[in-house]
């Protein structure tokens, strides 16, 4: 079962017929992951797929017909528009989509994390128990950074894990988990947390001609302790040194409802003249990342990469527009495994990495009831994608 660029082979029976449910949020990602399933699904050579175990294996589309409908109110309820007994079902939602909307009393409301994870739960409310196997992948984790009580706090996440296995959904994927220990919460269901290296890779390489990859020319950088293990895993792949970030709070302050980071201190060795990949989960506000980008060209280095499964910029692009114009950063990148918006898509400094062939793979592979190891580990890939750019072939 090779994973090559274009195809793979699965030799085993499907679990079910396939379905993909693409809510409102992610219908865009949706339709990307449908044509990669067309694609390879019509040019697959089988010889029992005119048998019944294949039943309905290649299809026009396997985007599945569901409707979220609104009341007045706000008040909402979801439909599913086709039958879908003994199917299996994966369910793409993006809970960061902020550009949906709808109205309330009259009045415009943009949807917030808890009214799409809301309207998740309703869809599989409306599948009544009919689907034969139920697979949520949810690239942003719902409220994934409240992972861990410090003090008499609710525990968000753990408890929307416990809520949609109790729904019956038998599988979550999603992608950089801000902390995967939080699947400790459903011990005995399926969680995987993806990582998304090879597309930042395949991003970095197919947009930037010029680059060393080698430990001379070149480091990896963690922003903080807590993103320790991307860096480490990047930098060991290419074969470079690592460092590390940490910030150091001023714990008699609350900001905004958090501790205000007072500096960030740097561990590691010399960064001058060193290209910089610097590596995140997500760019929220963006003002921690950019302080470690401009302590980093304070310490000489040369270009500096930010990296970052989600772009969620909170608070407008004018403080990265303005960062690199002061020549802070040289690229942004960033998944659409959130809503990009177009603004975003047209600076110049932005490269956008599509994920959307990959949840394919993953979709395809574990309809098969096959391992998806290889793919949750992306070395080979990686290696050989350096490898034909330092021959010139990209």
């Amino acid at each position: 079962m090779a994973l090559h660029e274009g195809k793979r082979k699965l030799e085993s029976i499907p679990v079910g017929k396939l379905g993909v449910v693409a809510l409102s949020s992610c219908e865009e990602l949706g339709k990307k992951v449908d044509k990669y399933l067309v694609d390879w699904r019509t040019e697959r050579e089988n010889e029992h797929k005119n048998t019944l175990a294949f039943s309905g294996y290649q299809r026009d589309s396997y985007l599945i017909n569901t409707r979220i409908s609104r009341f007045g109110t706000g008040e909402a309820k979801g439909t599913i528009l086709e039958s879908i007994r003994g199917m299996d079902l994966y369910l793409l939602v993006d809970v960061c989509n902020y550009s949906k909307t709808y109205k309330v009393c009259g009045k415009e409301n943009h949807m917030s994390p808890d009214d799409h994870y809301s309207d998740l739960k309703r869809v599989i409310a409306a599948l009544g128990g009919k689907a034969r196997r139920i697979s949520v992948i949810m690239p942003f984790l719902y409220e994934g950074r409240q992972h861990r009580k410090s003090s008499r706090e609710s525990l968000d996440c753990a408890l929307a894990l416990q809520e949609l296995v109790s729904m019956g959904v038998d599988n979550i994927l999603t992608f950089d988990a801000h902390d995967a220990r939080v699947q400790n919460a459903i011990p005995l269901h399926g969680f995987d947390s993806i990582q998304p290296h090879y597309q930042f890779m395949k991003g970095l390489l197919y947009n930037v001609k010029d680059l060393q990859i080698d430990s001379e020319h070149m480091m990896v950088i963690s922003p903080d302790e807590g993103g320790m293990n991307r860096a480490i895993y990047l930098a060991n792949v290419l074969g470079l040194d690592m460092g590390m970030f940490y910030k150091r709070r001023d714990y008699t302050t609350v900001v905004d409802g958090k501790n205000p980071i007072v500096a960030h201190e740097f561990l590691g060795s010399n960064v001058a003249g060193k290209d910089v990949i610097v590596v995140d989960d997500m760019i929220s506000s963006g003002e921690s990342i950019l302080d470690v980008a401009t302590e980093l060209k304070a310490r000489k280095a040369n270009r500096v990469f930010l990296l970052s499964t989600f772009g969620l910029f909170t608070n407008g692009l004018k403080v990265f527009d303005d960062a690199f114009e002061r020549g802070i950063f040289d690229k942004v990148l960033t998944t659409n495994a959130v809503y990009q918006p177009q603004e975003l898509l047209e600076r110049d400094y932005y490269i956008p990495c599509d994920i959307s062939k990959y949840i394919a793979f993953i979709i395809d592979t574990l309809n098969h009831d096959s391992s998806i190891s290889d793919l949750l580990n992306p070395n080979g890939r990686i290696q050989r994608l350096v490898a034909r750019y330092k021959n010139g072939l990209i």
